[in-house]
């Protein structure tokens, strides 16, 4: 291994087998950790702000708004776990030891899984909510939700479990040195977890909003002409599917910003090679992909004004007020 110049040992005492890690300069390196926590004091706020207004007002208590619930979970434990742990030992030594080593990779692979899963299942509910919408209130309910979610993050414990099973027997085994903390999913079971975290469930969130967008414009094209005579009920109905089609365009969005941010981690498997997650490897497409965490709530903001309205309420405390979670915020 080549001395770096101005490198220091993460274990002096372990003079032969301790990581030697570049220190940056002071300036830089105060800036980047400035700007890094910022980014995930917001992450962790915003969704907070997003699980407090769908939690505590009952107008927002729907199968999607579930899903986006559950996806602001996720996003909630990336701001409030992963990106202080990036933060601490990006291009710095792991000084945790090898069993909180195993247990930051294991939550790593399953709030990613589980992101991918609730995707999943705000696609399969757009879908169902512009394709099929006179049986989707009796084919899609909150008790339905809330099983499909439950089994969400069940089966992506599970399943990152099987795939780092290895890893969690020996968590050193593929460290070069004392003082690292990487985690290298060779290519075939790299290949597969490819595929079932990513090719598989991007193939079905790309069809299934193919579908949506083909009928959306079917529907908005087969309702121009009738605008002018529909009746109050029509009327209404025009309404719902307006705001379902608002919804499909708002979670499109997030779904599109989700596939830029997510892309790029997954780039080595495309190209046959092993996929490496280190606390000091590939720093910015590890923060791409935990910055799609701070980037949903900022689409909900935009798109949503109930979320605006929500955090009017909640930083103003109106929400401690009686009855508040009765308020009209759709």
């Amino acid at each position: 291994m080549e001395t770096l110049e101005g490198a220091e040992r993460c274990f002096p005492q372990l003079l032969n087998n301790s990581c030697m890690k570049p220190m940056p300069p002071q300036s830089d390196a105060l800036f980047i950790y400035i700007l890094l926590s910022f980014i995930s004091l917001l992450t962790t706020t915003l969704n907070l702000l997003v699980i407090i207004s769908i939690s505590h007002f009952r107008q927002l208590h729907s199968p999607t708004n579930l899903l986006i619930l559950s996806l602001a979970v996720s996003d909630l434990l990336v701001g409030l776990l992963l990106m202080p742990v990036e933060i601490l030992f990006t291009e710095a030594c792991w000084l945790l030891g090898d069993l909180m080593c195993a247990v930051y990779y294991v939550v790593v692979f399953i709030i990613t899984s589980s992101s991918v899963g609730n995707m999943v299942l705000i696609s399969i509910d757009r879908y169902l909510a512009i394709c099929d919408p006179l049986r989707y209130t009796t084919r899609v309910t909150l008790d339905r939700t809330k099983i499909c979610v439950c089994l969400c993050w069940i089966c992506s414990g599970l399943y990152n479990s099987l795939i780092l099973k290895d890893f969690l027997r020996h968590p050193d085994s593929q460290n070069s040195c004392y003082g690292e903390c990487v985690v290298v999913l060779n290519y075939i079971t790299g290949a597969i977890d490819c595929v079932f975290t990513f090719f598989g469930p991007i193939t079905v969130i790309i069809t299934l909003y193919l579908r949506v967008f083909v009928v959306a414009v079917s529907q908005a094209q087969a309702v121009r002409p009738h605008i002018a005579a529909v009746t109050l009920q029509r009327s209404v109905t025009v309404t719902a599917k307006k705001s379902e089609l608002k919804a499909a365009r708002t979670l499109g969005v997030v779904i599109v910003v989700f596939l830029i941010c997510f892309c790029p981690y997954y780039s080595p498997s495309l190209m046959g090679e092993d996929i490496e997650d280190s606390s000091s490897s590939s720093p910015f497409v590890v923060w791409l992909l935990n910055f799609n965490s701070c980037l949903n709530p900022m689409i909900y903001a935009f798109f949503y004004p109930w979320f605006r309205k929500s955090i009017k309420l909640i930083v103003t405390l109106q929400i401690l007020q009686p009855g508040s979670c009765d308020a009209k915020i759709l």
